[in-house]
């Protein structure tokens, strides 16, 4: 077990492989400005050193690689008008960009739990692989936000609208769909994880993968497609709720009581944000536009709210300002999407801090 002293991401080295491992397993490894900094900086560090040809990522503990940010202090952010979430926000949104641009394979262990931030350190990896524990998801129209870490762009590029399923839902899904869903490339059985990360420290990464993986337990998004891709392709959210309430899929009834208890604010801001990017040059530029609405979500009630509801005090029961999607001005989701002034650069060749 991790002491308090210990850092709260490990830097190793192993042969040829760099190993940054998220180390603090009590909190499924969230994230916090400390944790990003020390990655930057060691990415940095292996991206011109000739000793490693590879990186890997994982997470210590036995229950996932990330569970996301630290909501805590997003909230006490939210409620007091603070700025540090926002300093936070623009690390790791860089931390993202250097992943997906770096110029050494970078291999991410999916294991267990993955969300929200915990999906922004791995599935802009060019290696990324799930187990038969992977949970993912991007879950954050139930807390009054919306998909960042580059997480419209990923999902914008979905096959057909199974992007747009996850985005609203914020549904979880195991190792077969999240391939389907292209935030992940091969399944490894977990019993072989040890297996792959000594075969990374010695020979090529790419051979590595292949060498363990394995097809993967059957999953759902590709047999759901007949569905998902009609309804989700409704012109608004409350035309895709109905057309998902209206069919006679048991799943699709579901999806649409699954996105009729989210924040009505963040399923407006998230639906266009996940078609804007679609239509992006790249990365970089979603980045640039979730920061906005990152930063303007942290300012409306839904986000304190959604907080308090899920991890406050636990009692699941929102009260979302306005309560309804009919409700949501389409005046509030285009200043969510103005420009910022003085917004910051998220180039990741930016100094770590």
């Amino acid at each position: 077990m991790p002491q308090s002293s210990d850092p709260p991401v490990i830097v190793r080295e192993t042969g040829h492989l760099g190993h940054l491992i998220l180390n603090r397993p009590a909190a499924i490894n969230a994230l916090t400005a400390e944790m990003v900094g020390i990655l930057r900086r060691a990415l940095a560090e292996w991206a011109v050193a000739d000793r490693i040809r590879t990186v890997l990522i994982t997470g210590a503990g036995e229950r996932g690689l990330c569970a996301g940010g630290d909501l805590r202090a997003m909230h006490a952010d939210a409620v007091s008008g603070g700025t540090g979430s926002l300093g936070f926000w623009a690390d790791e949104y860089r931390l993202n960009a250097t992943i997906a641009a770096y110029p050494k394979p970078v291999v991410a262990l999916m294991d267990g739990l993955v969300m929200g931030g915990g999906i922004g350190v791995s599935a802009h990896a060019s290696l990324r692989v799930v187990t038969e524990r992977s949970r993912l998801a991007m879950p954050e129209t139930g807390i009054g936000f919306h998909p960042d870490v580059g997480g419209s762009w990923l999902l914008a590029h979905a096959p057909g609208r199974i992007g747009t399923h996850l985005a609203l839902t914020g549904g979880t899904i195991g190792a077969a769909d999240a391939i389907t869903a292209g935030l992940a490339d091969d399944y490894v059985p977990a019993g072989r994880l040890a297996d792959l990360t000594l075969l990374l420290a010695h020979g090529d990464a790419a051979g590595a993968v292949a060498s363990c993986a394995a097809p993967p337990p059957p999953g759902n998004l590709a047999t759901s497609r007949d569905w998902i891709d009609p309804c989700y392709a409704a012109d608004s959210v409350a035309d895709v709720v109905e057309r998902l309430a209206g069919h006679p899929d048991p799943a699709a009834q579901a999806a649409a009581k699954e996105i009729g208890a989210k924040s009505p604010t963040s399923l407006a801001v998230t639906l266009r944000s996940v078609r804007a990017a679609a239509t992006l040059p790249g990365l970089l530029a979603a980045l640039d536009q979730e920061y906005r609405l990152s930063a303007a979500l942290l300012r409306l009630p839904d986000l304190a709210e959604g907080i308090r509801a899920q991890i406050i005090d636990k009692d699941r029961r929102p009260r979302w300002r306005p309560a309804t999607i009919a409700d949501v001005p389409a005046e509030l989701v285009d200043a969510c999407f103005a420009p910022i002034e003085q917004a910051p650069d998220l180039d990741p060749a930016t100094p770590a801090r």
